[in-house]
């Protein structure tokens, strides 16, 4: 926490803040009212989920608060047990997230395909802009993304609105000041995020011209909407239904919460999520949001994208977010007021198309073959037509195709080998996401100070999966300016050598390669894996013979 109260960080983090919190606002108190629950319920998850979890979170830039994949869930709840169930509910199945956490049952999320968890930030994107894209118009989102998708070229045709078309200029004005000041702003002012100059613009606008727009409402109360458990809380909690419940829930919030957070690693390179305490953490929320009588809360990733283009470093970004929160309903809620909503729509629907990344659909296709890129298709699809959990299971279900092949050979040994200045780690069997976990722990406990051999002679088959995270594990010791060297593969790659172990341009000498074969056994296509994703784009085919022996 010091380290995020100096210089270097702090700016970013605050400004970030702001960003996070001005997305997060709109969404606490919508998410509440699609619950069935009034909107202070949804503000109290936010500052919860922003102070609390964020103080403990294992996942720095992860943001926590109300989320819109346990908005049906919560309504049927409140429908069929009645508002006072919610409660007793979420105290259990923030207890079992705790213990699930301490269990250390967390890191086999890690295990998810990154063609899944890509599938779902790309399906998570094209909601969000066909939902914000009504709200651009001041208008409200229907019941479904394709729902939204349909009713899109109406909200087109029906600009003859005056209203709804002053509202869609004032989102127009957001997205226009947002990429405009981040494709012209000077070095001088590179870290004020573009999100907040189109709010603060567009607020501006509206507030000046006096145009009659919608804005925020912020409740009156914030401390009259905490609702302490009722007396027998007790006996709530043995009731066979609410147990249930509480199970599903804990599912659903977990799953979302650290398929969250695999995405939000992969938008930046800093410091990795913590599954374990990520997920204890997330379970200290929700316990606490039933004592208050909130909703339930996970990690969600439209504010924690949000939080990572706006530049946020640490995890002071998610605490500041909620102190904003709680600040500003209690003491500044005229301010709050004056900001459209079809400015913080603009903001959302600029967040949702960069969620879609085709470029790593390409790297998918290009990199691994057919499977992973349908697996991606199918996860986004999914999520769209259906529901974000359905979305991540069908996705996670495509992805066991990937060992069919293998089924007879599942195992995976790990080697240590100590010589000199080298660590040396073994691979022999097949590496799938089933031993992801294993084989990352194993990478993780190499000293940083030591340089790595990774020995593949005896590795049979590596997934897409395991390769995606070696590759992120190399590309993190290499921003240290550690060495690795691949080791141990025959053919083509035989010759491969190490990076220096002093960071350094100078080239290193290779061997003479052999005569070129025709035939590539099995541990070749293993460690050519492991080199394909660790070199990025271009691969292996834009690489002459002297390049492949520095594999740096």
């Amino acid at each position: 926490m010091l380290k995020a109260l100096s210089g270097g960080t702090f700016r970013r983090d605050f400004t970030s803040s702001i960003v996070v919190f001005l997305v997060a606002m709109p969404l606490c108190m919508g998410i509440a009212v699609a619950s069935g629950v009034p909107p202070e319920k949804g503000l109290i998850t936010g500052i919860i989920g922003g102070i609390v979890v964020g103080l403990l979170a294992g996942s720095p830039l992860q943001v926590s608060g109300p989320a819109a994949g346990l908005a049906v869930i919560v309504f049927e709840i409140v429908r069929e047990q009645g508002l006072s169930a919610l409660g007793p509910i979420l105290i259990l199945a923030g207890a079992i997230q705790v213990i699930a956490g301490l269990l250390r049952v967390g890191g086999w999320f890690r295990a998810i395909s990154p063609a899944v968890v890509h599938g779902m930030l790309a399906g998570i994107g094209v909601l969000i802009v066909v939902g914000q894209f009504h709200v651009l118009f001041d208008d409200k989102p229907l019941s479904s993304g394709l729902a939204n998708l349909l009713a899109m070229p109406g909200q087109i045709f029906g600009l003859s609105n005056q209203d709804a078309a002053t509202a869609f200029a004032i989102g127009l004005v957001t997205i226009g000041g947002m990429l405009g000041w981040e494709k012209l702003r000077p070095a001088s002012m590179k870290l004020l995020p573009g999100a907040l100059v189109g709010v603060v613009l567009a607020t501006l606008v509206a507030f000046i011209l006096g145009l009659p727009v919608a804005r925020v409402v912020v409740p009156e109360s914030i401390v009259a909407a905490v609702s302490l458990p009722e007396q027998g809380l007790l006996q709530q909690l043995m009731n066979p239904a609410i147990l249930t419940t509480a199970v599903a829930i804990a599912f659903i919030a977990s799953a979302e919460t650290l398929l969250s957070a695999a995405a939000v690693d992969r938008m930046h390179d800093g410091v990795r999520t913590n599954y374990n305490r990520e997920l204890s953490a997330q379970g200290v929320g929700n316990l606490l949001c039933g004592f208050a009588g909130a909703l339930p809360m996970t990690g969600v990733i439209v504010r924690s994208s949000a939080n990572v283009q706006a530049g946020a470093k640490t995890r002071l970004s998610a605490i500041l977010h909620g102190i904003w929160i709680l600040g500003f309903v209690a003491l500044l809620p005229w301010l709050l007021r004056e900001i459209p909503m079809a400015a913080l729509a603009g903001i959302l629907v600029v967040t949702g198309v960069r969620l879609v990344s085709v470029d790593h659909v390409k790297h998918l296709l290009h990199r691994y073959g057919p499977l992973p890129a349908v697996v991606w298709a199918a996860t986004l699809i999914m999520v769209v037509t259906t529901d974000l959990l359905t979305g991540v299971l069908v996705g996670i279900g495509l992805s066991l195709l990937e060992l069919l092949p293998h089924a007879r050979r599942l195992g995976l040994g790990l080697d240590e080998d100590h010589r000199d200045d080298a660590h040396e780690v073994a691979l022999r069997g097949t590496a799938t996401f089933l031993t992801l976990p294993k084989l990352s722990a194993k990478l993780e406990s190499v000293p940083a100070e030591h340089r790595v051999i990774l020995n593949v002679e005896r590795l049979s088959h590596i997934d897409h999966t395991c390769a995606e995270m070696v590759r992120e594990w190399i590309d993190r010791r290499r921003g240290t300016g550690a060495s690795v060297e691949l080791s141990g593969a025959t053919g083509r790659l035989r010759n491969l050598v190490a990076w220096s172990p002093i960071p350094s341009r100078r080239r290193v000498a290779a061997a003479p390669l052999p005569p070129a074969s025709r035939s590539v056994d099995i541990a070749d296509d293993a460690a050519d894996n492991i080199l394909a994703a660790a070199l990025g784009r271009d691969g292996l085919a834009n690489l002459d013979r002297a390049d492949r022996c520095r594999f740096r």
